[in-house]
């Protein structure tokens, strides 16, 4: 399965603090707005989003459809095929992908140890 770009997405607490820290590492503003409480910052190939009151916990996040410079790729796995195939390994699903439609869609499931996962195609 290619899952597309990855990010980690962090719940974060006051976004200019951490902002401020991710720029001392090194990052910078990728996309996103402080208006809108989230950004989306970029080292190199690392990208972390930051977002203040839009969930409660950390997600790892995968863009099927497009690379770490959020551009489209010709070639990748639709997220309902990646939806079928964990669900064809009895894996449950907390949200799921309306497998009648195509393009933009997401799906989240949780690991074995609660972690969630965003599979969030935009194209």
């Amino acid at each position: 399965m290619k899952l597309g770009a990855f990010s980690i997405s962090l719940a974060v607490k006051d976004i200019k603090a951490s902002q401020t820290f991710y720029e001392t590492l090194g990052f910078s503003v990728f996309a996103g707005s402080l208006e809108q409480n989230y950004l989306i910052m970029k080292n190199g190939e690392s990208l972390v989003g930051l977002f203040q009151g839009m969930f409660k916990n950390n997600i790892f996040t995968f863009n099927p459809g497009w690379d770490q410079h959020a551009n489209a790729l010709e070639k990748f796995d639709d997220v309902r095929t990646i939806q079928k195939h964990l669900k064809s390994k009895n894996i449950i699903l907390e949200h799921e992908a309306d497998e009648t439609t195509s393009g933009p869609a997401s799906f989240v499931v949780l690991d074995p140890d609660g972690n969630a996962i965003l599979i969030d195609q935009h194209v």
